[in-house]
């Protein structure tokens, strides 16, 4: 077997949920387990928050198939709503909270023939301005809904655009644009994701919605995870498969990128661009074996990277390589490579075997 792994802690997730929780005590929080659970394997994660979470959060219908066939009672928010009118019939026996977020969704729900109403969550664009109605059009949206035989509760809910800078005036804008709503009667609220849950309270309605801070990665460029008081629950973890000496001014990987500037020995991991990690990681991009960070060096192949052993001359064949995990926050390294720990947890591929262990 290939010796690369993600491991899971699911103790660190169920952490996690409960922390995002207490920052906001006696709320409901829907976690966020659309794109596999953040690569994180969704069957394990809900199956895992099954008795703590009051709900879940999804992008797409077949995502909401997966949940329900694992949860028969949770609530489940399709975030981006239905794509087209066929699937609100389904929607409706799979029992969803649904997203609308245009007039032409909410004139496809007041057409359907549903088995049971809907929770309907009428989404407000208040700055994202990716989804979501004005507040004109959303007040007008309000009255047309209220009392329709398709719609059970009636709710409230809009997206941050800048939550992860503190401090923002756009912050401040969307609180108070979606605070203007709320003479309109609504049965639950909205409108706080992971940065929110963390460090805006006045974003703490009814219901939360942590996504990223689930996972154990941060937000937050200037606040780190142990900082945040979360638990990282992913660990990519390769080995080391081969090493070999050069002289100075001999040449590592494709393109010729790297060249030795003094005698050194390069070691070759078991991890490459197809597994998820970043083929534009740049030479000096950490990762740690034996406790010790060592730099990567040459470009990222499809199925390895080399790194410089030089100052690590005990390193070995076996030796275990960990490419970001409770050593390495995956936050860092993506800070490094000019992305963020979302993409590339959710990035880790299918050929990676996921392990999952408690604690």
């Amino acid at each position: 077997m290939r010796p690369l792994v993600a491991t899971i802690d699911l103790s660190a997730i169920i952490h996690n949920y409960a922390f995002a929780k207490r920052c906001a005590p006696g709320r409901q929080a829907f976690a966020v387990v659309k794109a596999n659970a953040y690569g994180h394997g969704v069957r394990e994660v809900v199956t895992a928050l099954f008795e703590v979470a009051d709900g879940f959060a999804v992008a797409s219908l077949e995502e909401a198939t997966e949940v329900r066939a694992l949860h028969s009672e949770a609530r489940i928010l399709l975030l981006e709503g239905c794509f087209e009118a066929a699937e609100y019939p389904i929607a409706a026996q799979l029992c969803l909270d649904v997203v609308l977020h245009s007039a032409h969704q909410a004139q496809q729900l007041l057409a359907a023939s549903l088995v049971r109403p809907l929770n309907v969550w009428l989404k407000l664009d208040s700055g994202m301005h990716r989804l979501g109605f004005s507040a004109a059009a959303l007040r007008d949206t309000h009255q047309q809904l209220q009392g329709a035989a398709q719609v059970a509760e009636l709710n409230l809910l809009s997206h941050f655009a800048c939550a992860d800078e503190r401090g923002s005036e756009t912050t401040e804008l969307q609180v108070e644009q979606f605070l203007d709503l709320l003479d309109l009667d609504f049965g639950q609220r909205s409108l706080a994701n992971s940065a929110a849950i963390l460090t805006i309270p006045a974003a703490h309605m009814d219901w939360l919605r942590p996504g990223i801070m689930l996972y154990g990665a941060t937000p937050f460029a200037d606040l780190s995870v142990a900082e945040l008081g979360l638990r990282a629950a992913m660990s990519l973890t390769a080995q080391l498969i081969a090493w070999r000496d050069i002289e100075v001014g001999e040449t590592v990987g494709y393109g010729n990128q790297w060249r030795a500037e003094r005698p050194s020995r390069i070691g070759t991991v078991s991890c490459g661009y197809a597994d998820g990690y970043p083929r534009n990681a740049p030479a000096g991009t950490p990762v740690i074996i034996r406790g010790q960070r060592v730099p990567l060096v040459g470009r990222v192949s499809m199925d390895m990277l080399m790194v410089d052993l030089t100052d690590l001359p005990n390193a070995a064949l076996g030796d275990s390589v960990e490419l970001w995990g409770a050593q390495l926050p995956v936050d860092e390294v993506a800070q490094g490579v000019g992305t963020i720990g979302y993409e590339l947890l959710s990035k880790v591929t299918a050929r990676v075997p996921r392990r999952y262990r408690n604690g």
